[in-house]
């Protein structure tokens, strides 16, 4: 116990520990009880926190402040209006076609799974075959209740996307605009001399907005890339699948592994088992593989590596937090916690220098 009260005294007897630490408490508080009330706030915080690295390069280059807000402003506008136009009334239109269509996937694959069981009965027996497709009877048995009271509540939700829609874009440029006005407000109520913070803060901006940034981009050209090759080789639910395979660079390890399920199933539903459906698995396995080895190293290149126990921990627990935000910013989360950490470790690491000097 002496121990304990050791190490505590000796640590927060540091003022600039305990004003980092009083920080991460007040943000944890309000990310955790103010969320909802201001997920419009937060999500054009989110954006404009992405928007500013293109900006930042822009300027470098020499390109003015507001040309360059404006040039960025504008790009995201469009990007975002197109992305509406082009890919939502495809996806909404394949999702009800892929639900329609579940229960016939769902009986192949048992007809499938059967046939598997006559050829080896000892690796899997009839009844587990049975078993299995009876939960997934019922599940989609329940589908239908499910999109009904998704839709009784879509009045709801078709206000919130007026809402995000109109108040997001205005709110992103003004912090844009104002940044270093809000900025300077902020940092008025905490004291001048505050290196701890400062150092956090800078690992926060660089490395974190970087992945953050770098994830968006990689999002969009897996997706574009797999909708290209869906359409080519002609496989259902192109944009469906497009947009399942980008989301899946999400989740490191678990989300291509989880996407090849679906991908697998849509192709043997479509052509069954043959060429065409080894065809469209191996171009998906392809396009992870070149994500994996090409364009994630390219991205991601200056981004501290965490080991991949960490990684699959961050995601557990920040998407538990706060869903897929959370999962979204997992890894740049992460990588603010082990900056926390190796600060926290250099000044006591300081002080205790200065203790023995």
């Amino acid at each position: 116990m002496n121990m304990v009260s050791q190490w505590f005294r000796k640590t927060f007897s540091d003022t600039q520990v305990v004003l980092l630490v009083i920080v991460l408490i007040l943000t944890a508080l309000a990310a955790t009880f103010f969320a909802s009330m201001l997920a419009p706030a937060i999500a054009a915080v989110v954006v404009a926190f992405l928007l500013d690295g293109p900006i930042e390069w822009l300027k470098r280059k020499g390109m003015g402040s507001m040309p360059a807000l404006v040039f960025v402003y504008l790009s995201f506008l469009f990007v975002s209006i197109i992305t509406l136009l082009a890919v939502v009334p495809p996806l909404i239109n394949q999702i009800g076609a892929f639900i329609q269509d579940s229960p016939a996937m769902a009986a192949s694959l048992q007809t499938a799974l059967m046939q598997l069981q006559e050829r080896f009965p000892d690796m899997i027996s009839e009844e587990q075959v049975q078993g299995l497709f009876s939960n997934i009877g019922n599940e989609i048995a329940n589908l239908g209740p499910r999109i009904l009271q998704y839709s009784v509540s879509g009045l709801t939700g078709a206000v919130a996307f007026v809402v995000y829609a109109v108040l997001v874009p205005v709110m992103v440029f003004f912090f844009l605009k104002d940044k270093d006005a809000i900025l300077n407000w902020f940092g008025g109520f905490l004291p001048t001399d505050k290196p701890l913070l400062e150092q956090v803060w800078r690992e926060i901006t660089e490395r974190a907005g970087d992945y953050a940034r770098g994830k968006v981009y990689e999002i969009l050209i897996v997706a574009v890339a797999a909708f290209v090759t869906y359409q080519v080789i002609g496989l259902r639910y192109a944009t469906l699948l497009a947009v399942a395979t980008g989301l899946s660079v999400l989740i490191p390890y678990f989300g291509a592994a989880t996407v090849t399920f679906p991908v697998a199933l849509v192709a043997y539903f479509q052509w069954g088992m043959g060429s065409e459906m080894l065809v469209a698995v191996g171009a998906y396995l392809v396009l992870q593989a070149l994500d994996g080895n090409l364009l994630a190293p390219l991205l991601f290149s200056e981004v501290v590596k965490l080991h991949p126990n960490a990684i699959i921990i961050a995601i557990l627990v920040f998407g538990g937090l706060w869903g897929l935000w959370g999962v979204f910013f997992a890894i740049p989360l992460a990588t603010v916690a082990n900056a926390i950490i190796r600060a926290w470790r250099e000044r006591s690491a300081e002080n205790d220098r200065l203790l023995t000097s």
